[in-house]
C-alpha cells in the first residue's frame, strides 16, 4: 500500500533510530544526516528504501500502533503498549462492545480501544481536564485521520456516566478508581469487566479492598507486566542490557449478578 498525504509515516535510520512524521505536501523532514522532502515519500510503497540529501539510507514504514504510541506527542503520561495489549486481552475487549474509559489523557489507550471494538462498537472516553481531551482529539486525528465515529470524547466525572452508558467494559486510568466501582456495582451489566491501571501499591490495595467490600465483583486479579528485548547476532543471543520494568499495575474484576431477594415471593 502506498503512502498518502495526511498519513503518519515512520523513518528508520541505519542505526535503528525511529522518526515519526505526518506526511504533508511541501514539507521536509530534516535530521543530522540531511533532509527528505515529504513529496518523495507520498506515493512511495510501504517498506521502501529512501535516501536523505546527505546520502544516508532510511527505511520507510507505516507505523504500527505501538510505534505511534511510543513516538507520538504527549501531554499526560501514556499507557505503554505492553500494558495496552494486556488490557485488551485480559479485559476481553472486542468488536461491537461498549467501553467506558477514564481518564482520556493523551489518548494512547483510546486508540487501542477504538480499534479493538471496531465500527460497530462504542468508546466513551472521559477526562476531567479540557486540555487533556483536546490533546487526545489531536492524537486520534493524527492516527485515524479524524476522530472515529465510534469514539465520544467527554469532559466530566466518569462515575456520573456509568448508568447512562451501561458499558460492558470499564477501563480506568484514575488516581481513585474505587469511586467509580460503586456506580459500576449498580449499573454495569452482569459479566462485565472492570480494569484499573494504577502506579502504586496503596492504590491497588484500596481498589481491591473496595471491590471486595462491595460484593459485586468476582475474579479480582492484580497483574504486572514486564517487557525485555533480546539481541540475536549470529551465535550471540542475549537479553538486552535494559528492560521496561514497572510502569503500572493492572487490576481486573468481573461484575456478578445481584443475588435474588429471598423475601420476594417471585423468587
Amino acid at each position: 500500500m502506498r503512502f498518502a498525504a495526511g498519513e503518519p509515516a515512520l523513518l528508520i535510520d541505519e542505526k535503528g533510530r525511529h522518526f515519526l512524521l505526518k506526511l504533508e505536501a511541501g514539507r521536509t523532514f530534516q535530521y543530522h544526516r540531511g533532509t527528505i522532502a515529504h513529496d518523495e515519500l507520498i506515493g512511495a510503497e510501504d517498506g521502501s528504501r529512501v535516501r536523505s540529501s546527505g546520502g544516508a539510507g532510511m527505511l520507510l514504514l507505516r507505523p504500527r500502533l505501538a510505534d505511534f504510541i511510543l513516538k507520538m506527542k504527549r501531554g499526560a503520561q501514556v499507557v505503554y503498549p505492553k500494558d495496552l495489549a494486556a488490557i485488551l486481552v485480559y479485559a476481553d475487549i472486542g468488536p461491537g462492545m461498549t467501553v467506558l474509559e477514564a481518564g482520556t489523557g493523551s489518548g494512547a489507550l483510546t486508540l487501542g480501544l477504538a480499534r479493538a471494538v471496531g465500527p460497530t462498537g462504542r468508546i466513551v472516553s472521559v477526562d476531567v481536564r479540557d486540555d487533556h481531551s483536546a490533546h487526545a482529539r489531536k492524537t486520534l486525528e493524527r492516527w485515524f485521520g479524524e476522530v472515529p465515529a465510534n469514539v465520544e470524547l467527554r469532559i466530566g466525572d466518569v462515575a456520573e456516566l456509568v448508568a447512562e452508558v451501561a458499558p460492558e467494559r470499564i477501563v480506568l486510568d484514575l488516581p481513585e478508581p474505587w469511586h467509580t466501582l460503586e456506580r459500576a456495582a449498580r449499573h454495569q451489566p452482569s459479566g462485565g469487566v472492570v480494569c484499573a491501571y494504577l502506579p502504586t501499591v496503596p492504590q491497588v490495595q484500596t481498589t481491591v479492598d473496595r471491590a471486595r467490600r462491595l460484593g459485586a465483583f468476582a475474579e479480582i486479579e492484580v497483574r504486572e507486566f514486564l517487557f525485555r528485548d533480546w539481541n540475536v547476532d549470529g551465535r550471540s543471543v542475549r537479553p538486552a542490557h535494559s528492560m521496561v520494568g514497572h510502569t503500572g499495575f493492572l487490576v481486573f474484576m468481573r461484575k456478578i449478578a445481584d443475588e435474588p431477594d429471598s423475601s420476594d415471593p417471585e423468587n
